[in-house]
């Protein structure tokens, strides 16, 4: 079998997978947020927490909840690397310096899970477990929680409440997470992952040098990583490792797993706002954009430019020989138009053309599909800016599902689509200006500005990967990173809760014969064509330094 049509049936298997859970998935989902009851586990947690879970919330106080929770994990993940020396479990690891710690902290709980250390020389099993793997479940269950309280904005009328922060935090996490990963690393331990709490091992000498290696809980914490679209690794070589990914068939399992709950959140959407037609609209465009940009990195890493490529059946620089170009390209792209960030080939190894693909999936706000929550509310932001484009064009005031999109609106949306790229630009501007951070580049010229673009793009985009080949672990990096993870995260969310509660106060408004159908396929190309463009306008001039510069030259 050609490795292009290995390649091609991976993504037809993979489409199928997809197809068959998105509809009693997202059916479920919708039935989680929308249920009165409250199982006996979730009122324990409840009672120990002091929370009221039937007490309805408008958006200040479901924010509050929001980064109360958060500020709260980061502090204790932070203590909890600081103080890792003294704890049992420890490997004999020592306590993380402060300025990783905070990154770390920062990274984990803003769902990036950025990382600046190699996971198996670093972190023993009560942080890998009782910290990392505790907020790849928490972290991704806020971000739903802000997706769901979006669209009771939408759905709800003549009211400002979204809903109950911790009551969707724990159904979340409880009902949906928790159940998909227990099956997701049952699958993994048989395809081949390992499952312990064993030690360091040593395994003799290897090359003139000796070879250890560290057990741990990897299929457990693998399942949550990519189910919640986290990406952080426990061992440095992420899911490129073989004992967090071990063949062609886990490798296609851990994509399943990045995409199922993001693309079946459109369905729940449409459930919940009374018309599954506008979540197959919303669905239809991040199915396009997902399928354009992996038809896209396939070709660009199939091509053939020499006798090497040829024999090799195209670019296989930095990727695994049992994934070959098909299932790292698949990978790639699902990796990067998620909040992700996991990696099983080296992104800064693909072509000059592929690795900016990727950088470009994340500079799109990760939005097709996006990860857990994030992806969905990034893409109703957009579908709020292209009615409004699209009310220009007719000389009538937008609306979309029934509420008037007015200045308030447009405001709050504007607001939203500026923060990621302002905090990229300047970040990647003041690493280039000064004369420090720019001697962790490993490359010059056009490749070695793309680490550092890539860098900041990853972590203000909360997705996570790489383009591995820039010294990270400084403090100038821990500190700005760190920081723009954090701004990147919860900055949004503060405008996607005050654009929630907006909406939710309006009295809908009943539709017309010039009311622009948004469940059908012309909106959609518009909103398709608004993504790109506006995308494209804001980061074209940076691209054209990193990555097109390199392809070109290439």
């Amino acid at each position: 079998m050609s490795p292009v049509l290995a390649g091609v049936l991976q993504l037809l298997a993979l489409v199928v997978a997809l197809g068959l859970a998105y509809r009693p998935l997202g059916d479920y989902m919708a039935a989680v947020y929308s249920s009165k009851k409250h199982l006996r586990v979730e009122k324990w947690v409840y009672k120990a927490i002091g929370a009221n879970p039937d007490t309805e919330m408008r958006w200040p106080a479901y924010l509050r909840g929001v980064l109360a929770f958060s500020a709260v994990s980061v502090l204790f993940l932070y203590l909890l690397q600081r103080v890792q020396g003294s704890l049992p479990g420890s490997l004999g690891f020592a306590s993380i310096d402060p300025d990783q710690a905070f990154n770390t902290a920062a990274s984990f709980v803003a769902n990036t899970n950025w990382q600046s250390y190699y996971g198996e020389q670093a972190m023993g099993h009560v942080v890998q477990t009782g910290g990392l793997a505790v907020q790849n479940f928490v972290s991704a269950a806020v971000g739903i929680a802000v997706a769901v309280a979006l669209v009771r904005g939408f759905a709800r009328s003549r009211t400002g409440e979204l809903g109950n922060f911790w009551s969707d935090l724990v159904r979340g996490t409880i009902r949906i997470l928790l159940p998909i990963s227990v099956i997701g690393a049952i699958l993994l331990v048989a395809c081949g992952a390992i499952q312990n709490f064993s030690g360091i091992h040593g395994v003799g000498q290897f090359m003139g040098g000796s070879q250890q290696w560290n057990g741990g809980a990897v299929a457990s914490q693998e399942a949550i990583k990519e189910l919640g679209t986290n990406g952080g690794g426990y061992f440095n070589a992420n899911s490129a490792h073989p004992f967090e990914n071990p063949n062609g068939l886990s490798n296609l399992l851990e994509i399943f797993l990045i995409l199922v709950i993001p693309f079946a959140l459109t369905r729940t959407f449409g459930r919940m706002v009374g018309s599954l037609k506008q979540g197959y609209a919303i669905l239809a465009t991040m199915g396009v954009i997902w399928l354009g940009f992996t038809a896209l990195m396939m070709w660009t890493e199939f091509a053939h430019h020499g006798p090497a490529f040829d024999i090799a059946g195209g670019a296989m620089e930095g990727k695994e020989t049992r994934f070959g170009v098909g299932g790292s390209s698949i990978f790639a792209v699902a990796t990067t138009l998620t909040s992700t960030g996991a990696v099983n080939s080296f992104h800064s190894s693909f072509t000059g053309f592929g690795g900016g693909i990727t950088m470009l999936g994340m500079q799109l706000g990760e939005i097709a599909p996006g990860g857990t929550g994030s992806g969905l509310y990034g893409m109703l932001i957009m579908a709020i800016i292209a009615v409004f484009i699209a009310g220009l064009m007719v000389g009538r005031t937008p609306e979309y599902l029934g509420k008037k999109i007015g200045t308030r609106e447009i405001k709050l949306a504007a607001c939203y689509i500026l923060i990621t790229p302002a905090l990229v630009l300047c970040f990647t501007a003041a690493a280039m200006a000064l004369p420090t951070p720019v001697n962790s580049m490993t490359n010059s010229g056009a490749h070695g500005f793309s680490e550092i673009l890539y860098a900041y793009t990853s972590g203000a985009n909360n997705n996570g990967s790489a383009f591995a080949g820039l010294n990270a672990d400084t403090q100038w990096f821990n500190t700005t990173i760190g920081l723009a993870m954090l701004l990147g995260r919860f900055l949004p969310m503060v405008f996607v809760l005050a654009l929630a509660g907006s909406l939710a106060e309006q009295k809908p408004v009943p539709a017309t014969v010039g009311t622009l159908g948004t469940h059908k396929p012309l909106f959609t190309g518009l909103l398709v064509g608004t993504i790109l463009i506006v995308t494209g306008l804001t980061f074209f001039p940076a691209l054209a330094l990193g990555p097109l510069a390199e392809g070109l030259a290439s």
